[in-house]
This record gives C-alpha cells, structure tokens and sequence, in this order.
C-alpha cells in the first residue's frame, strides 16, 4: 500500500454504538509504524464486536475492574488484553465513555486470527489505552479510494461459555 500518511479516522467515529462501528471498520486502513520506523498498511477484513455489560461475551459483563478499564473509557483508544498467557487481542474501543464496547480485530488482508494478527503487527500490553488519534506507531485512515465489497456477518468465535443467545449473535462482520 501506499506509504504516505492518509487521513485518520475522524475522532467521533469511534463515539457511536459497536454495531455500527464494527462493520463500518472493514476496509479502513490500520497504520502500524513499528520500531525500526517502517510504516505499513493493512485493510481490516474481519471485526467482532462485544456490546457492553448486558452481553455475556464481553469482558464488561462482569462490571468495571481494573482489566477492563480502557473499555468504560470514550472511544477511540485501544483496549489490549493477553489470553491463553500467549496472545494478545487487539480492540478498538467506541462509544461516549462510560458505555463500555469495543470491537476486536479479527483479520487484516495480510493474515487472519487475531492472535496472528498481533504478533505480524508487534502489539503487546504497552497498546493498551494508546490513543488511535495521538499515537506514532498506530492509527486508522480512510483508504484513498473507497473499496466495494460485501459484507458478511456470522457469530462471533470462541464465546461458547456466553450461553446460547448471546454465543449465536450474528455479531462477527467480515467481507465477503
């Protein structure tokens, strides 16, 4: 992709709820400037999103501790969290602070699985509360020029212990 700065993601995109978000992020470009300076860019191909603390699947549901606070935050920062003591997620936090949703990045173009995808992308528990707005090392922008694609959804992965209704939510969005 091109190497030139594009537009970022204007700040209250991120204000609006998690299902509106999440499939409006494929296709944005994800900007990563790693340590050695290189910039790359990466068109996000599959999002899921976790909708506050009546969804069983998401960390929130269990109230306001200390792991989740970057979720009860205003949207636009990162939220980074370490499972299986080998894998970090990646998830953008959205909404007005307070109201504590965030989608996970589930696929770039360049790979698929979000534990694949921070290891090619160097993120670790210091992304943790970055903000997409301020930060050198990683951002959104608008692509140059609009992608067409379909979008697709289906339930999100790996929440069987969310029971059935909340398991069975159609709230993963990929492009098809």
């Amino acid at each position: 992709m091109n190497k030139q700065e594009g537009k970022r993601i204007a700040p209250d995109f991120f204000l609006r709820d998690v299902l509106v978000i999440a499939p409006e992020l494929l296709g944005k470009i994800l900007v990563r400037k790693f340590d050695s300076g290189t910039i790359e860019r990466y068109v996000i191909s599959e999002t899921e999103a976790y909708r506050g603390e009546e969804d069983l699947a998401c960390h929130a549901s269990k109230g306001r501790k200390p792991r989740v606070e970057p979720m009860y935050r205003q949207g636009g920062i990162l939220y980074v969290y370490l499972i299986y003591g080998m894998y970090h997620m990646l998830n953008m936090v959205t909404a007005p602070e307070g109201n504590p949703e965030a989608v996970l990045l589930r696929g770039l173009t360049a790979v698929n699985g979000p534990g694949r995808l921070t290891k090619m992308l160097e993120i670790d528990q210091s992304f943790n509360f970055e903000n997409l707005q301020t930060s050198e090392r990683i951002w959104l922008e608008e692509p140059e020029i609009p992608l067409i694609f379909e979008i697709k959804t289906a339930p999100r992965i790996g929440i069987d212990y969310a029971g059935e209704l909340w398991k069975n939510k159609p709230w993963r969005f990929y492009i098809g």
